[in-house]
């Protein structure tokens, strides 16, 4: 992918980012544009650039490049500078093989422990993410969908467990992206959510995680399926 002229859609600052330190601002920035496609997998990023685009010095920009080559989101080559980090069919494989039992174990959990409150804040969730399907708004729908998740998790009472998912969100999070903007499986994500939140909600263990390992495994089966279309391997 060739150099950007021009700073990409929605990856200006947000009041919230404006009030941080600058190189805090500057790394949550570029971190978010990764995040949501916005900077592509390949996409070289070049202090002089970004540093015109974003309105400041090549140092904080350095430091956030530096910083999104510790997460994994960035790749320095010698030579070539640093690129937006992309992940392999077969890194993304074995990530999606353990969070889809780290997702289960999550599911069985929180159908174990769910308190009352914890079920009120599962069920808000999934009203949300509903919502933000009807009005086809995809960042809420990607923060909705996330936060079903979030909540199943915060539900299992496993702090260790919630780290561990954690760790893995953002090795997906620009696959996860592109996934929800395909609204040709809507439907299919409203009635596995749908089915995984009641079946929680209602402390059905077996009915909870085998309807989560049938919600990752489909997650993957698009995900891979839209690598594969765009030549990646």
């Amino acid at each position: 992918m060739g150099d950007y002229n021009v700073l990409p859609a929605g990856m200006s600052m947000t009041e919230e980012q404006q009030s941080m330190p600058l190189r805090d601002a500057v790394f949550v920035t570029l971190r978010k544009a990764i995040l949501t496609g916005r900077l592509k997998p390949d996409e070289r990023l070049t202090e002089i650039k970004l540093g015109k685009l974003l309105g400041t010095s090549r140092t904080p920009i350095r430091e956030a490049i530096r910083k999104l080559e510790l997460e994994g989101l960035v790749t320095i080559v010698p030579g070539s500078g640093a690129r937006v980090s992309r992940m392999t069919l077969a890194d993304l494989e074995e990530v999606m093989q353990i969070r889809r039992a780290l997702e289960q174990l999550s599911a069985e959990l929180a159908s174990k422990r769910i308190t009352p409150e914890e079920a009120k804040e599962l069920r808000a969730a999934c009203d949300v993410f509903e919502k933000a399907i009807e009005a086809g708004d995809t960042p809420t729908i990607t923060e909705a969908d996330a936060e079903i998740h979030d909540a199943i998790m915060r539900a299992s009472g496993n702090s260790k467990l919630v780290k561990m998912l954690g760790s893995l969100a953002d090795n997906i999070y620009r696959y996860r992206y592109e996934f929800i903007r395909d609204d040709g499986h809507f439907d299919q994500l409203i009635r596995e959510h749908r089915e995984l939140c009641s079946a929680i909600i209602t402390h059905n263990t077996e009915q909870a995680t085998e309807v989560s390992r049938r919600h990752i495994e489909n997650t993957w089966l698009f995900i891979k399926a839209r690598i594969l279309d765009g030549g990646e391997e």
